[in-house]
């Protein structure tokens, strides 16, 4: 348990950081309990933060929310627990209590290089819904301040972390160095399994790097997969800003239709409210 934040800073960390989290709500109690109704703690995959009460209720509560973090079940449950002996508490009362799993930003980004376009782009993703792991070998090259929902990945082998750290994720390759711009293409169409690849260069770069790639057996199909010159080309200039708003463009547009079929987060219908009261009052809601 982090105990430095309570639980409205933790909400807001966790929505600036796209962070998925629980927020949990003591709704009733009855009989000597912990704490009282409206006390409240925000459960993360990893962290928890504030308190309801400790003990084995406050662990049972915890392990269930991860359990729907894990399945990404975003939704709006009330359960009841009894403080008796199946939790290892004697207060003889119970405690009921409403979880509302949000599921943070569901884009994630993996950024390799800390050059000047790299640089610009993080000042634009940082304001928008993004989770983002900025990678490089020279610390010195990442910013004192970087925005909430990006990370900073320090590392003497970017290609070797780069299949851990990209499955399932967005990928820009913006380094400094060709080879090792080459090396990352190679290392993400062998493990097969992120989002998406954009490369920075040239139109002549990209032909060389065609040819590289279909040397090492790659077929044209994965090879056209990554998109270099990465960026619309409708967005045109050469300074650092220019291409960075031009790469978040692309970004925007390629993940626009998952924005769109995503379910709209909603609570719980009146109707089922009033019956999970009901049923919390007359202690017919399980845990």
């Amino acid at each position: 348990m982090d105990r430095r934040l309570n639980w409205y800073q933790a909400v807001a960390l966790c929505e600036d950081q796209g962070e998925p989290y629980v927020l949990v709500t003591v709704l009733g109690v009855t009989g000597s309990v912990p704490r009282e109704p409206a006390s409240k703690m925000v459960v993360t995959g990893t962290q928890s933060y504030d308190t309801i009460g400790g003990g084995h209720l406050e662990y049972r509560i915890c392990q269930q929310a991860r359990e729907r973090l894990a399945r990404k079940e975003f939704i709006s449950e009330m359960a009841n627990f009894p403080l008796g002996a199946s939790l290892g508490q004697c207060c003889g009362g119970s405690v009921s209590v409403l979880l509302e799993a949000h599921p943070g930003c569901e884009q994630e980004l993996v950024i390799f290089g800390a050059g000047h376009v790299a640089k610009a782009l993080v000042t634009i993703l940082g304001g928008l819904p993004w989770r983002i792991t900025w990678v490089d070998e020279r610390a010195e090259q990442f910013p004192a301040d970087c925005p909430g929902n990006i990370r900073i990945h320090h590392t003497d082998d970017p290609v070797g972390d780069a299949p851990a750290l990209c499955a399932g994720k967005q990928v820009l390759i913006l380094t400094h160095n060709h080879q090792l711009d080459f090396d990352l293409c190679r290392t993400l169409l062998t493990s097969g399994d992120c989002a998406g690849i954009g490369l920075i260069g040239s139109d002549t770069k990209a032909g060389r790097f065609r040819k590289r790639l279909d040397h090492r057996g790659f077929s044209a199909a994965d090879i056209n997969s990554i998109r270099c010159p990465v960026g619309r080309a409708d967005v045109p200039g050469k300074r650092p800003m220019e291409v960075a708003v031009s790469i978040s463009a692309e970004l925007l547009s390629l993940t626009a239709s998952h924005a769109q079929t995503t379910p709209a987060r909603r609570g719980l219908a009146w109707k089922e409210l009033k019956g999970l009261i009901k049923n919390t009052e007359t202690g017919d809601i399980s845990e």
